[in-house]
């Protein structure tokens, strides 16, 4: 029989490519992950995996195994949400990764509506950007993501992971006052000599703002990097920078701060669980507040 935990192993070796980068995935050392593959080695009785100097990568039979383990791990976690259901109860912890500007118009109500339909049930919020909320989801230390995807970006969920649509949220060009006549006629272009405030590489939101200036013709002057977006805004108050950023922090900006939609681009925000888990009853609970919120 294979065990399931090497199994995973495995598995995150085929998409992070090294075992030093599975070993700080799963916060063991790499010697501790090594020793596991083998060991999944001689249970399967096949080489998984072609070894030179500190290299590694997998055979062929190996690619089969990872592909056939996203199926096991799936049923595993059907399983689970079918034994969790016979009882009738939702009830227990339920771990939410949540992005920055989600926290206070999905998230927090979603927890509050949690409770209130299911006194039993313990959502837990931890704030986690896309980028490692579904690494975590992946290795079970979240039970459910709150994620954004920007359309033009394209890129799609790693395996064993399955998203629920829950709306769009646009775009919006946040500029000081003296400059909304100017943007509100030419858009993106207008802004090509103003100063720009962003969040630190690597970041979608970054990538996205580029994006849209690039298409526009120009590469922006990054003068500033704020984590925070919504913090940003009071920078753009003051008329030293301008910004892109998501619908959903734009409502109440400060005074002196115009917003400008950019209906063209924009992100669609998912609940993203792991495969199989669409039956443990705190995920349909869970999924039923975010699809039909009081």
């Amino acid at each position: 029989m294979l065990d399931v935990r090497r199994l995973i192993l495995l598995r995150d070796l085929a998409e992070y490519g090294t075992v030093t980068a599975v070993a700080d995935v799963h916060q063991v050392t790499p010697s501790a992950v090594s020793q596991q593959l083998r060991a999944l080695e001689t249970e399967a009785d096949a080489v998984l995996l072609h070894r030179e100097g500190r290299t590694v990568s997998l055979t062929a039979t190996g690619a089969a195994l990872v592909r056939q383990s996203e199926r096991v791990l799936a049923e595993l976690e059907r399983a689970h949400g079918i034994v969790r259901a016979t009882d009738g109860q939702v009830a227990g912890e339920l771990v939410i990764g949540c992005f920055t500007s989600a926290l206070a118009p999905v998230a927090a109500p979603l927890s509050g509506a949690l409770v209130e339909r299911h006194p039993g049930l313990r959502p837990r919020i931890i704030q986690a950007e896309p980028e490692d909320a579904l690494p975590m989801l992946r290795r079970r230390d979240l039970d459910l993501a709150l994620h954004y995807r920007y359309r033009h970006l394209g890129a799609g969920l790693p395996d064993g992971l399955t998203a629920r649509t829950l709306f769009e949220d646009p775009l919006a060009l946040a500029v000081p006052e003296r400059l909304r006549a100017a943007a509100g006629e030419r858009g993106v272009a207008a802004l090509r000599r103003e100063r720009w405030v962003t969040t630190p590489p690597p970041s979608a939101c970054r990538d996205v703002m580029l994006h849209a200036c690039h298409s526009a013709g120009f590469t922006p002057l990054l003068e500033h990097d704020y984590t925070d977006l919504r913090s940003a805004l009071a920078l753009v108050a003051t008329g030293l920078a301008v910004t892109i950023l998501p619908g959903l922090l734009c409502d109440d900006p400060p005074d002196g701060v115009a917003i400008l939609p950019l209906p063209e681009k924009g992100r669609t925000i998912e609940a993203v669980i792991r495969s199989g888990s669409e039956e443990h009853p705190a995920i349909v609970a869970a999924l039923d507040v975010l699809n039909h919120p009081a």
